[in-house]
């Protein structure tokens, strides 16, 4: 399979890496130094105590027609990214998004027709250590589905390429129930680290601040309802809860990036709840503020 990777971080090294073991792989990164870097000396994937060597391609840019492109750029990159690499997107070629939070297909639908866009989520984890050198965490599930559910015969093609590959890739009919679920974390937990500039600890520990994270995930469960999903939402919070509990020290990469002066992705997070709150009717304040809060410690710096 023809397969350009959008992105050479953690993740889009990793798949991008184990991917070209057997399929035509093509990195795309603007960062010219990393893409000498993995031409020259390929990917060094840390996995397990094992250094493990792969080689695609890498580039600044694309124009030859890809089978699949996959995005793994931070979300707040997505236009940018898909328009340097316009000319790989043929009457054929399926765009896949497994990036963070939520509603990425409308993204991708100025690009490709919705019958060519799959969305997914994936329990891979990793970390850059040094140019062109990336620790694989934990792996997991890659889970994959299009929009309307539909049975698509090119998933399983993918399913086929990843699994051959070392990924373990599922298909499901109902994949916004997923990125939902995984999302319940994300605008809750991580999001108030990022405005109390804290750990995951300190929110199940603060009763002010686990109010606020439980407001945080009724509102969703709310929205997600109105989409035709089920969550129990004293499941949800209990989750969110262990999660919090279970990571004393642990920091979000939102909470990272406002105390870096970073752009956040929270457009694609606590906004992806707040557009879908709007289009269908259902009372959001808690998310709204959180995204205002966001956007404001954004340009505390400037």
């Amino acid at each position: 399979m023809r397969i350009i990777v959008v992105g050479a971080g953690a993740m889009g090294s990793i798949y991008g890496g184990r991917l070209s073991q057997h399929n035509d792989v093509t990195l795309i990164d603007t960062n010219t130094a990393l893409v000498e870097k993995i031409s020259d000396d390929g990917i060094i994937l840390e996995e397990g105590g094992v250094e493990n060597v792969f080689h695609p391609m890498a580039s600044v840019s694309s124009s030859e027609k890809a089978d699949l492109v996959i995005l793994f750029t931070k979300s707040l990159y997505s236009v940018s990214a898909l328009k340097n690499i316009r000319g790989t997107i043929g009457e054929d070629t399926y765009l896949m998004t497994l990036q963070n939070g939520a509603g990425h297909e409308k993204i991708l639908s100025g690009f490709a027709d919705e019958s060519r866009i799959i969305i997914g989520t994936t329990e891979d984890n990793g970390a850059v250590l040094a140019l062109g050198k990336v620790h694989h965490g934990g792996k997991g599930v890659t889970n994959i589905g299009k929009i309307d559910g539909s049975n698509d015969p090119f998933l399983y093609k993918v399913k086929e390429a990843f699994d051959s590959c070392g990924f373990d890739v599922r298909i499901h009919h109902n994949i916004q129930q997923l990125i939902w679920d995984k999302l319940m974390t994300n605008v809750s937990l991580s999001v108030l680290t990022a405005i109390l500039q804290c750990d995951m600890y300190y929110v199940s520990q603060n009763e002010y601040a686990f109010s606020i994270c439980r407001n945080l995930i009724k509102e969703t469960v709310r929205v997600a309802a109105a989409m035709g999903l089920s969550f129990d939402e004293n499941a949800v919070v209990e989750k969110v809860r262990k999660t919090s509990e279970s990571n004393k020290g642990g920091y979000t990469s939102i909470m990272m990036d406002i105390k870096n002066g970073r752009k956040t992705e929270v457009d694609t997070i606590s906004g992806a709840v707040v557009e879908k709150a709007h289009e269908l009717g259902v009372p959001v304040p808690h998310h709204e503020m959180a995204v205002s809060l966001i956007h404001a410690l954004e340009d505390r710096e400037r």
